[in-house]
């Protein structure tokens, strides 16, 4: 929106405010960040046995996001692996980062199935990108 925040203001600070404001904003996107077209695709790689073609397939499908979608992964997942190098003082693994954004970033067009099974993969893929950031950006 059109709201202008001023980030100075006391209520920022708390950091439990800012980063409830930012899984509310990928929460509430018409289209998660990894478009729906793309949640079966990223579900069948992040489930392939042979760890190479497993690590090419999500790479090449992050490549094949839409440029907005993409480079705002980037961005996201660039400043989630900061807050990982810190998980000594704010206790976020990459494990409890996948589980916080996994079904945020990454959900099926329809609640339909076996939803525990989704969150599973869903965590996987976004620990798989956290841990080849480098890799796959």
């Amino acid at each position: 929106s059109d709201e202008h925040l001023d980030l100075d203001d006391g209520r920022w600070e708390d950091i439990h405010v800012v980063t409830g404001a930012l899984k509310l904003f990928f929460r509430e996107l018409t289209e998660p960040l990894v478009p729906f077209s793309h949640f079966d695709k990223f579900i069948a790689a992040i489930k392939m046995q042979d760890p190479t073609r497993r690590g090419r397939c999500i790479r090449d499908l992050v490549f094949s996001l839409p440029p907005a979608h993409h480079d705002t992964m980037k961005v996201l997942f660039r400043h989630l692996c900061r807050v990982i190098e810190y998980k000594e003082e704010n206790r976020m693994s990459v494990q409890s980062i996948a589980i916080v954004f996994g079904p945020t970033l990454l959900r099926p067009a329809s609640e339909e199935g076996n939803m525990a099974m989704h969150m599973v993969f869903q965590n996987q893929v976004v620990e798989h990108i956290l841990n080849q950031y480098s890799y796959i950006f």
